[in-house]
């Protein structure tokens, strides 16, 4: 098995298993042609990477992370905003209280660092063979290159797998949110030691 950066042709597999093993986000709701486009948004940017696990060939699994999730929306909605909203709008409409929540969401985290950890996916056929901690510890690797000495990451308060995986990989659980009404998520933070 090999982490490395995700190359252009591989992002369409980066959004189906965000699609196909993220299901409790918002962000999945909106479909894969959005999430496509969200992560290409991601590879381009220069403070933000997606990191692929691959295995004969295939892309197993992934892990994406940015260095200011603000930035990175804004980046967004500037350069793909029209295309994105129109690819999603029928489900955009009937959730405009979660597109706001989901915006605002990098305002709420206060004095936790900028630097995140967007999403990590495992093909289900792989799941349980820690190539979800191994993409988060690369995700770690990656933001110590980039000069960035702690990041967070956001999960529901009842994933407990992702919560396992993530403090595996070294980060500790620091505060309770709710980035969506109703939904309560735990924030789970990594500190160069």
């Amino acid at each position: 098995m090999t982490i490395r950066p995700a190359t252009t042709a591989e992002l369409p597999r980066v959004a189906e298993l965000h699609a196909a093993r993220i299901t409790e986000g918002f962000l999945t709701s909106l479909g894969t042609p959005f999430l496509r486009r969200l992560y290409r948004r991601v590879a381009r940017s220069d403070g933000s990477f997606i990191l692929v696990e691959q295995l004969d060939c295939d892309v197993v699994g992934f892990v994406a992370g940015v260095a200011n999730l603000s930035a990175l929306y804004r980046s967004f909605l500037i350069r793909d905003g029209a295309v994105a909203a129109a690819m999603a709008a029928p489900k955009v409409v009937r959730a405009v209280p979660r597109v706001i929540e989901t915006l605002k969401y990098p305002s709420a985290t206060g004095d936790l660092p900028d630097a995140e950890i967007l999403a990590v996916a495992v093909a289900p056929e792989h799941a349980g063979r820690g190539i979800g901690t191994a993409l988060v510890r690369a995700a770690t690797t990656e933001f110590l290159r980039r000069d960035i000495t702690a990041a967070k990451v956001v999960t529901t308060a009842d994933n407990t797998a992702a919560l396992a995986m993530y403090e595996a990989a070294g980060y500790q659980r620091t505060a309770g949110l709710e980035v969506h009404t109703g939904r309560s998520s735990e924030v789970l933070v990594w500190t160069a030691s």
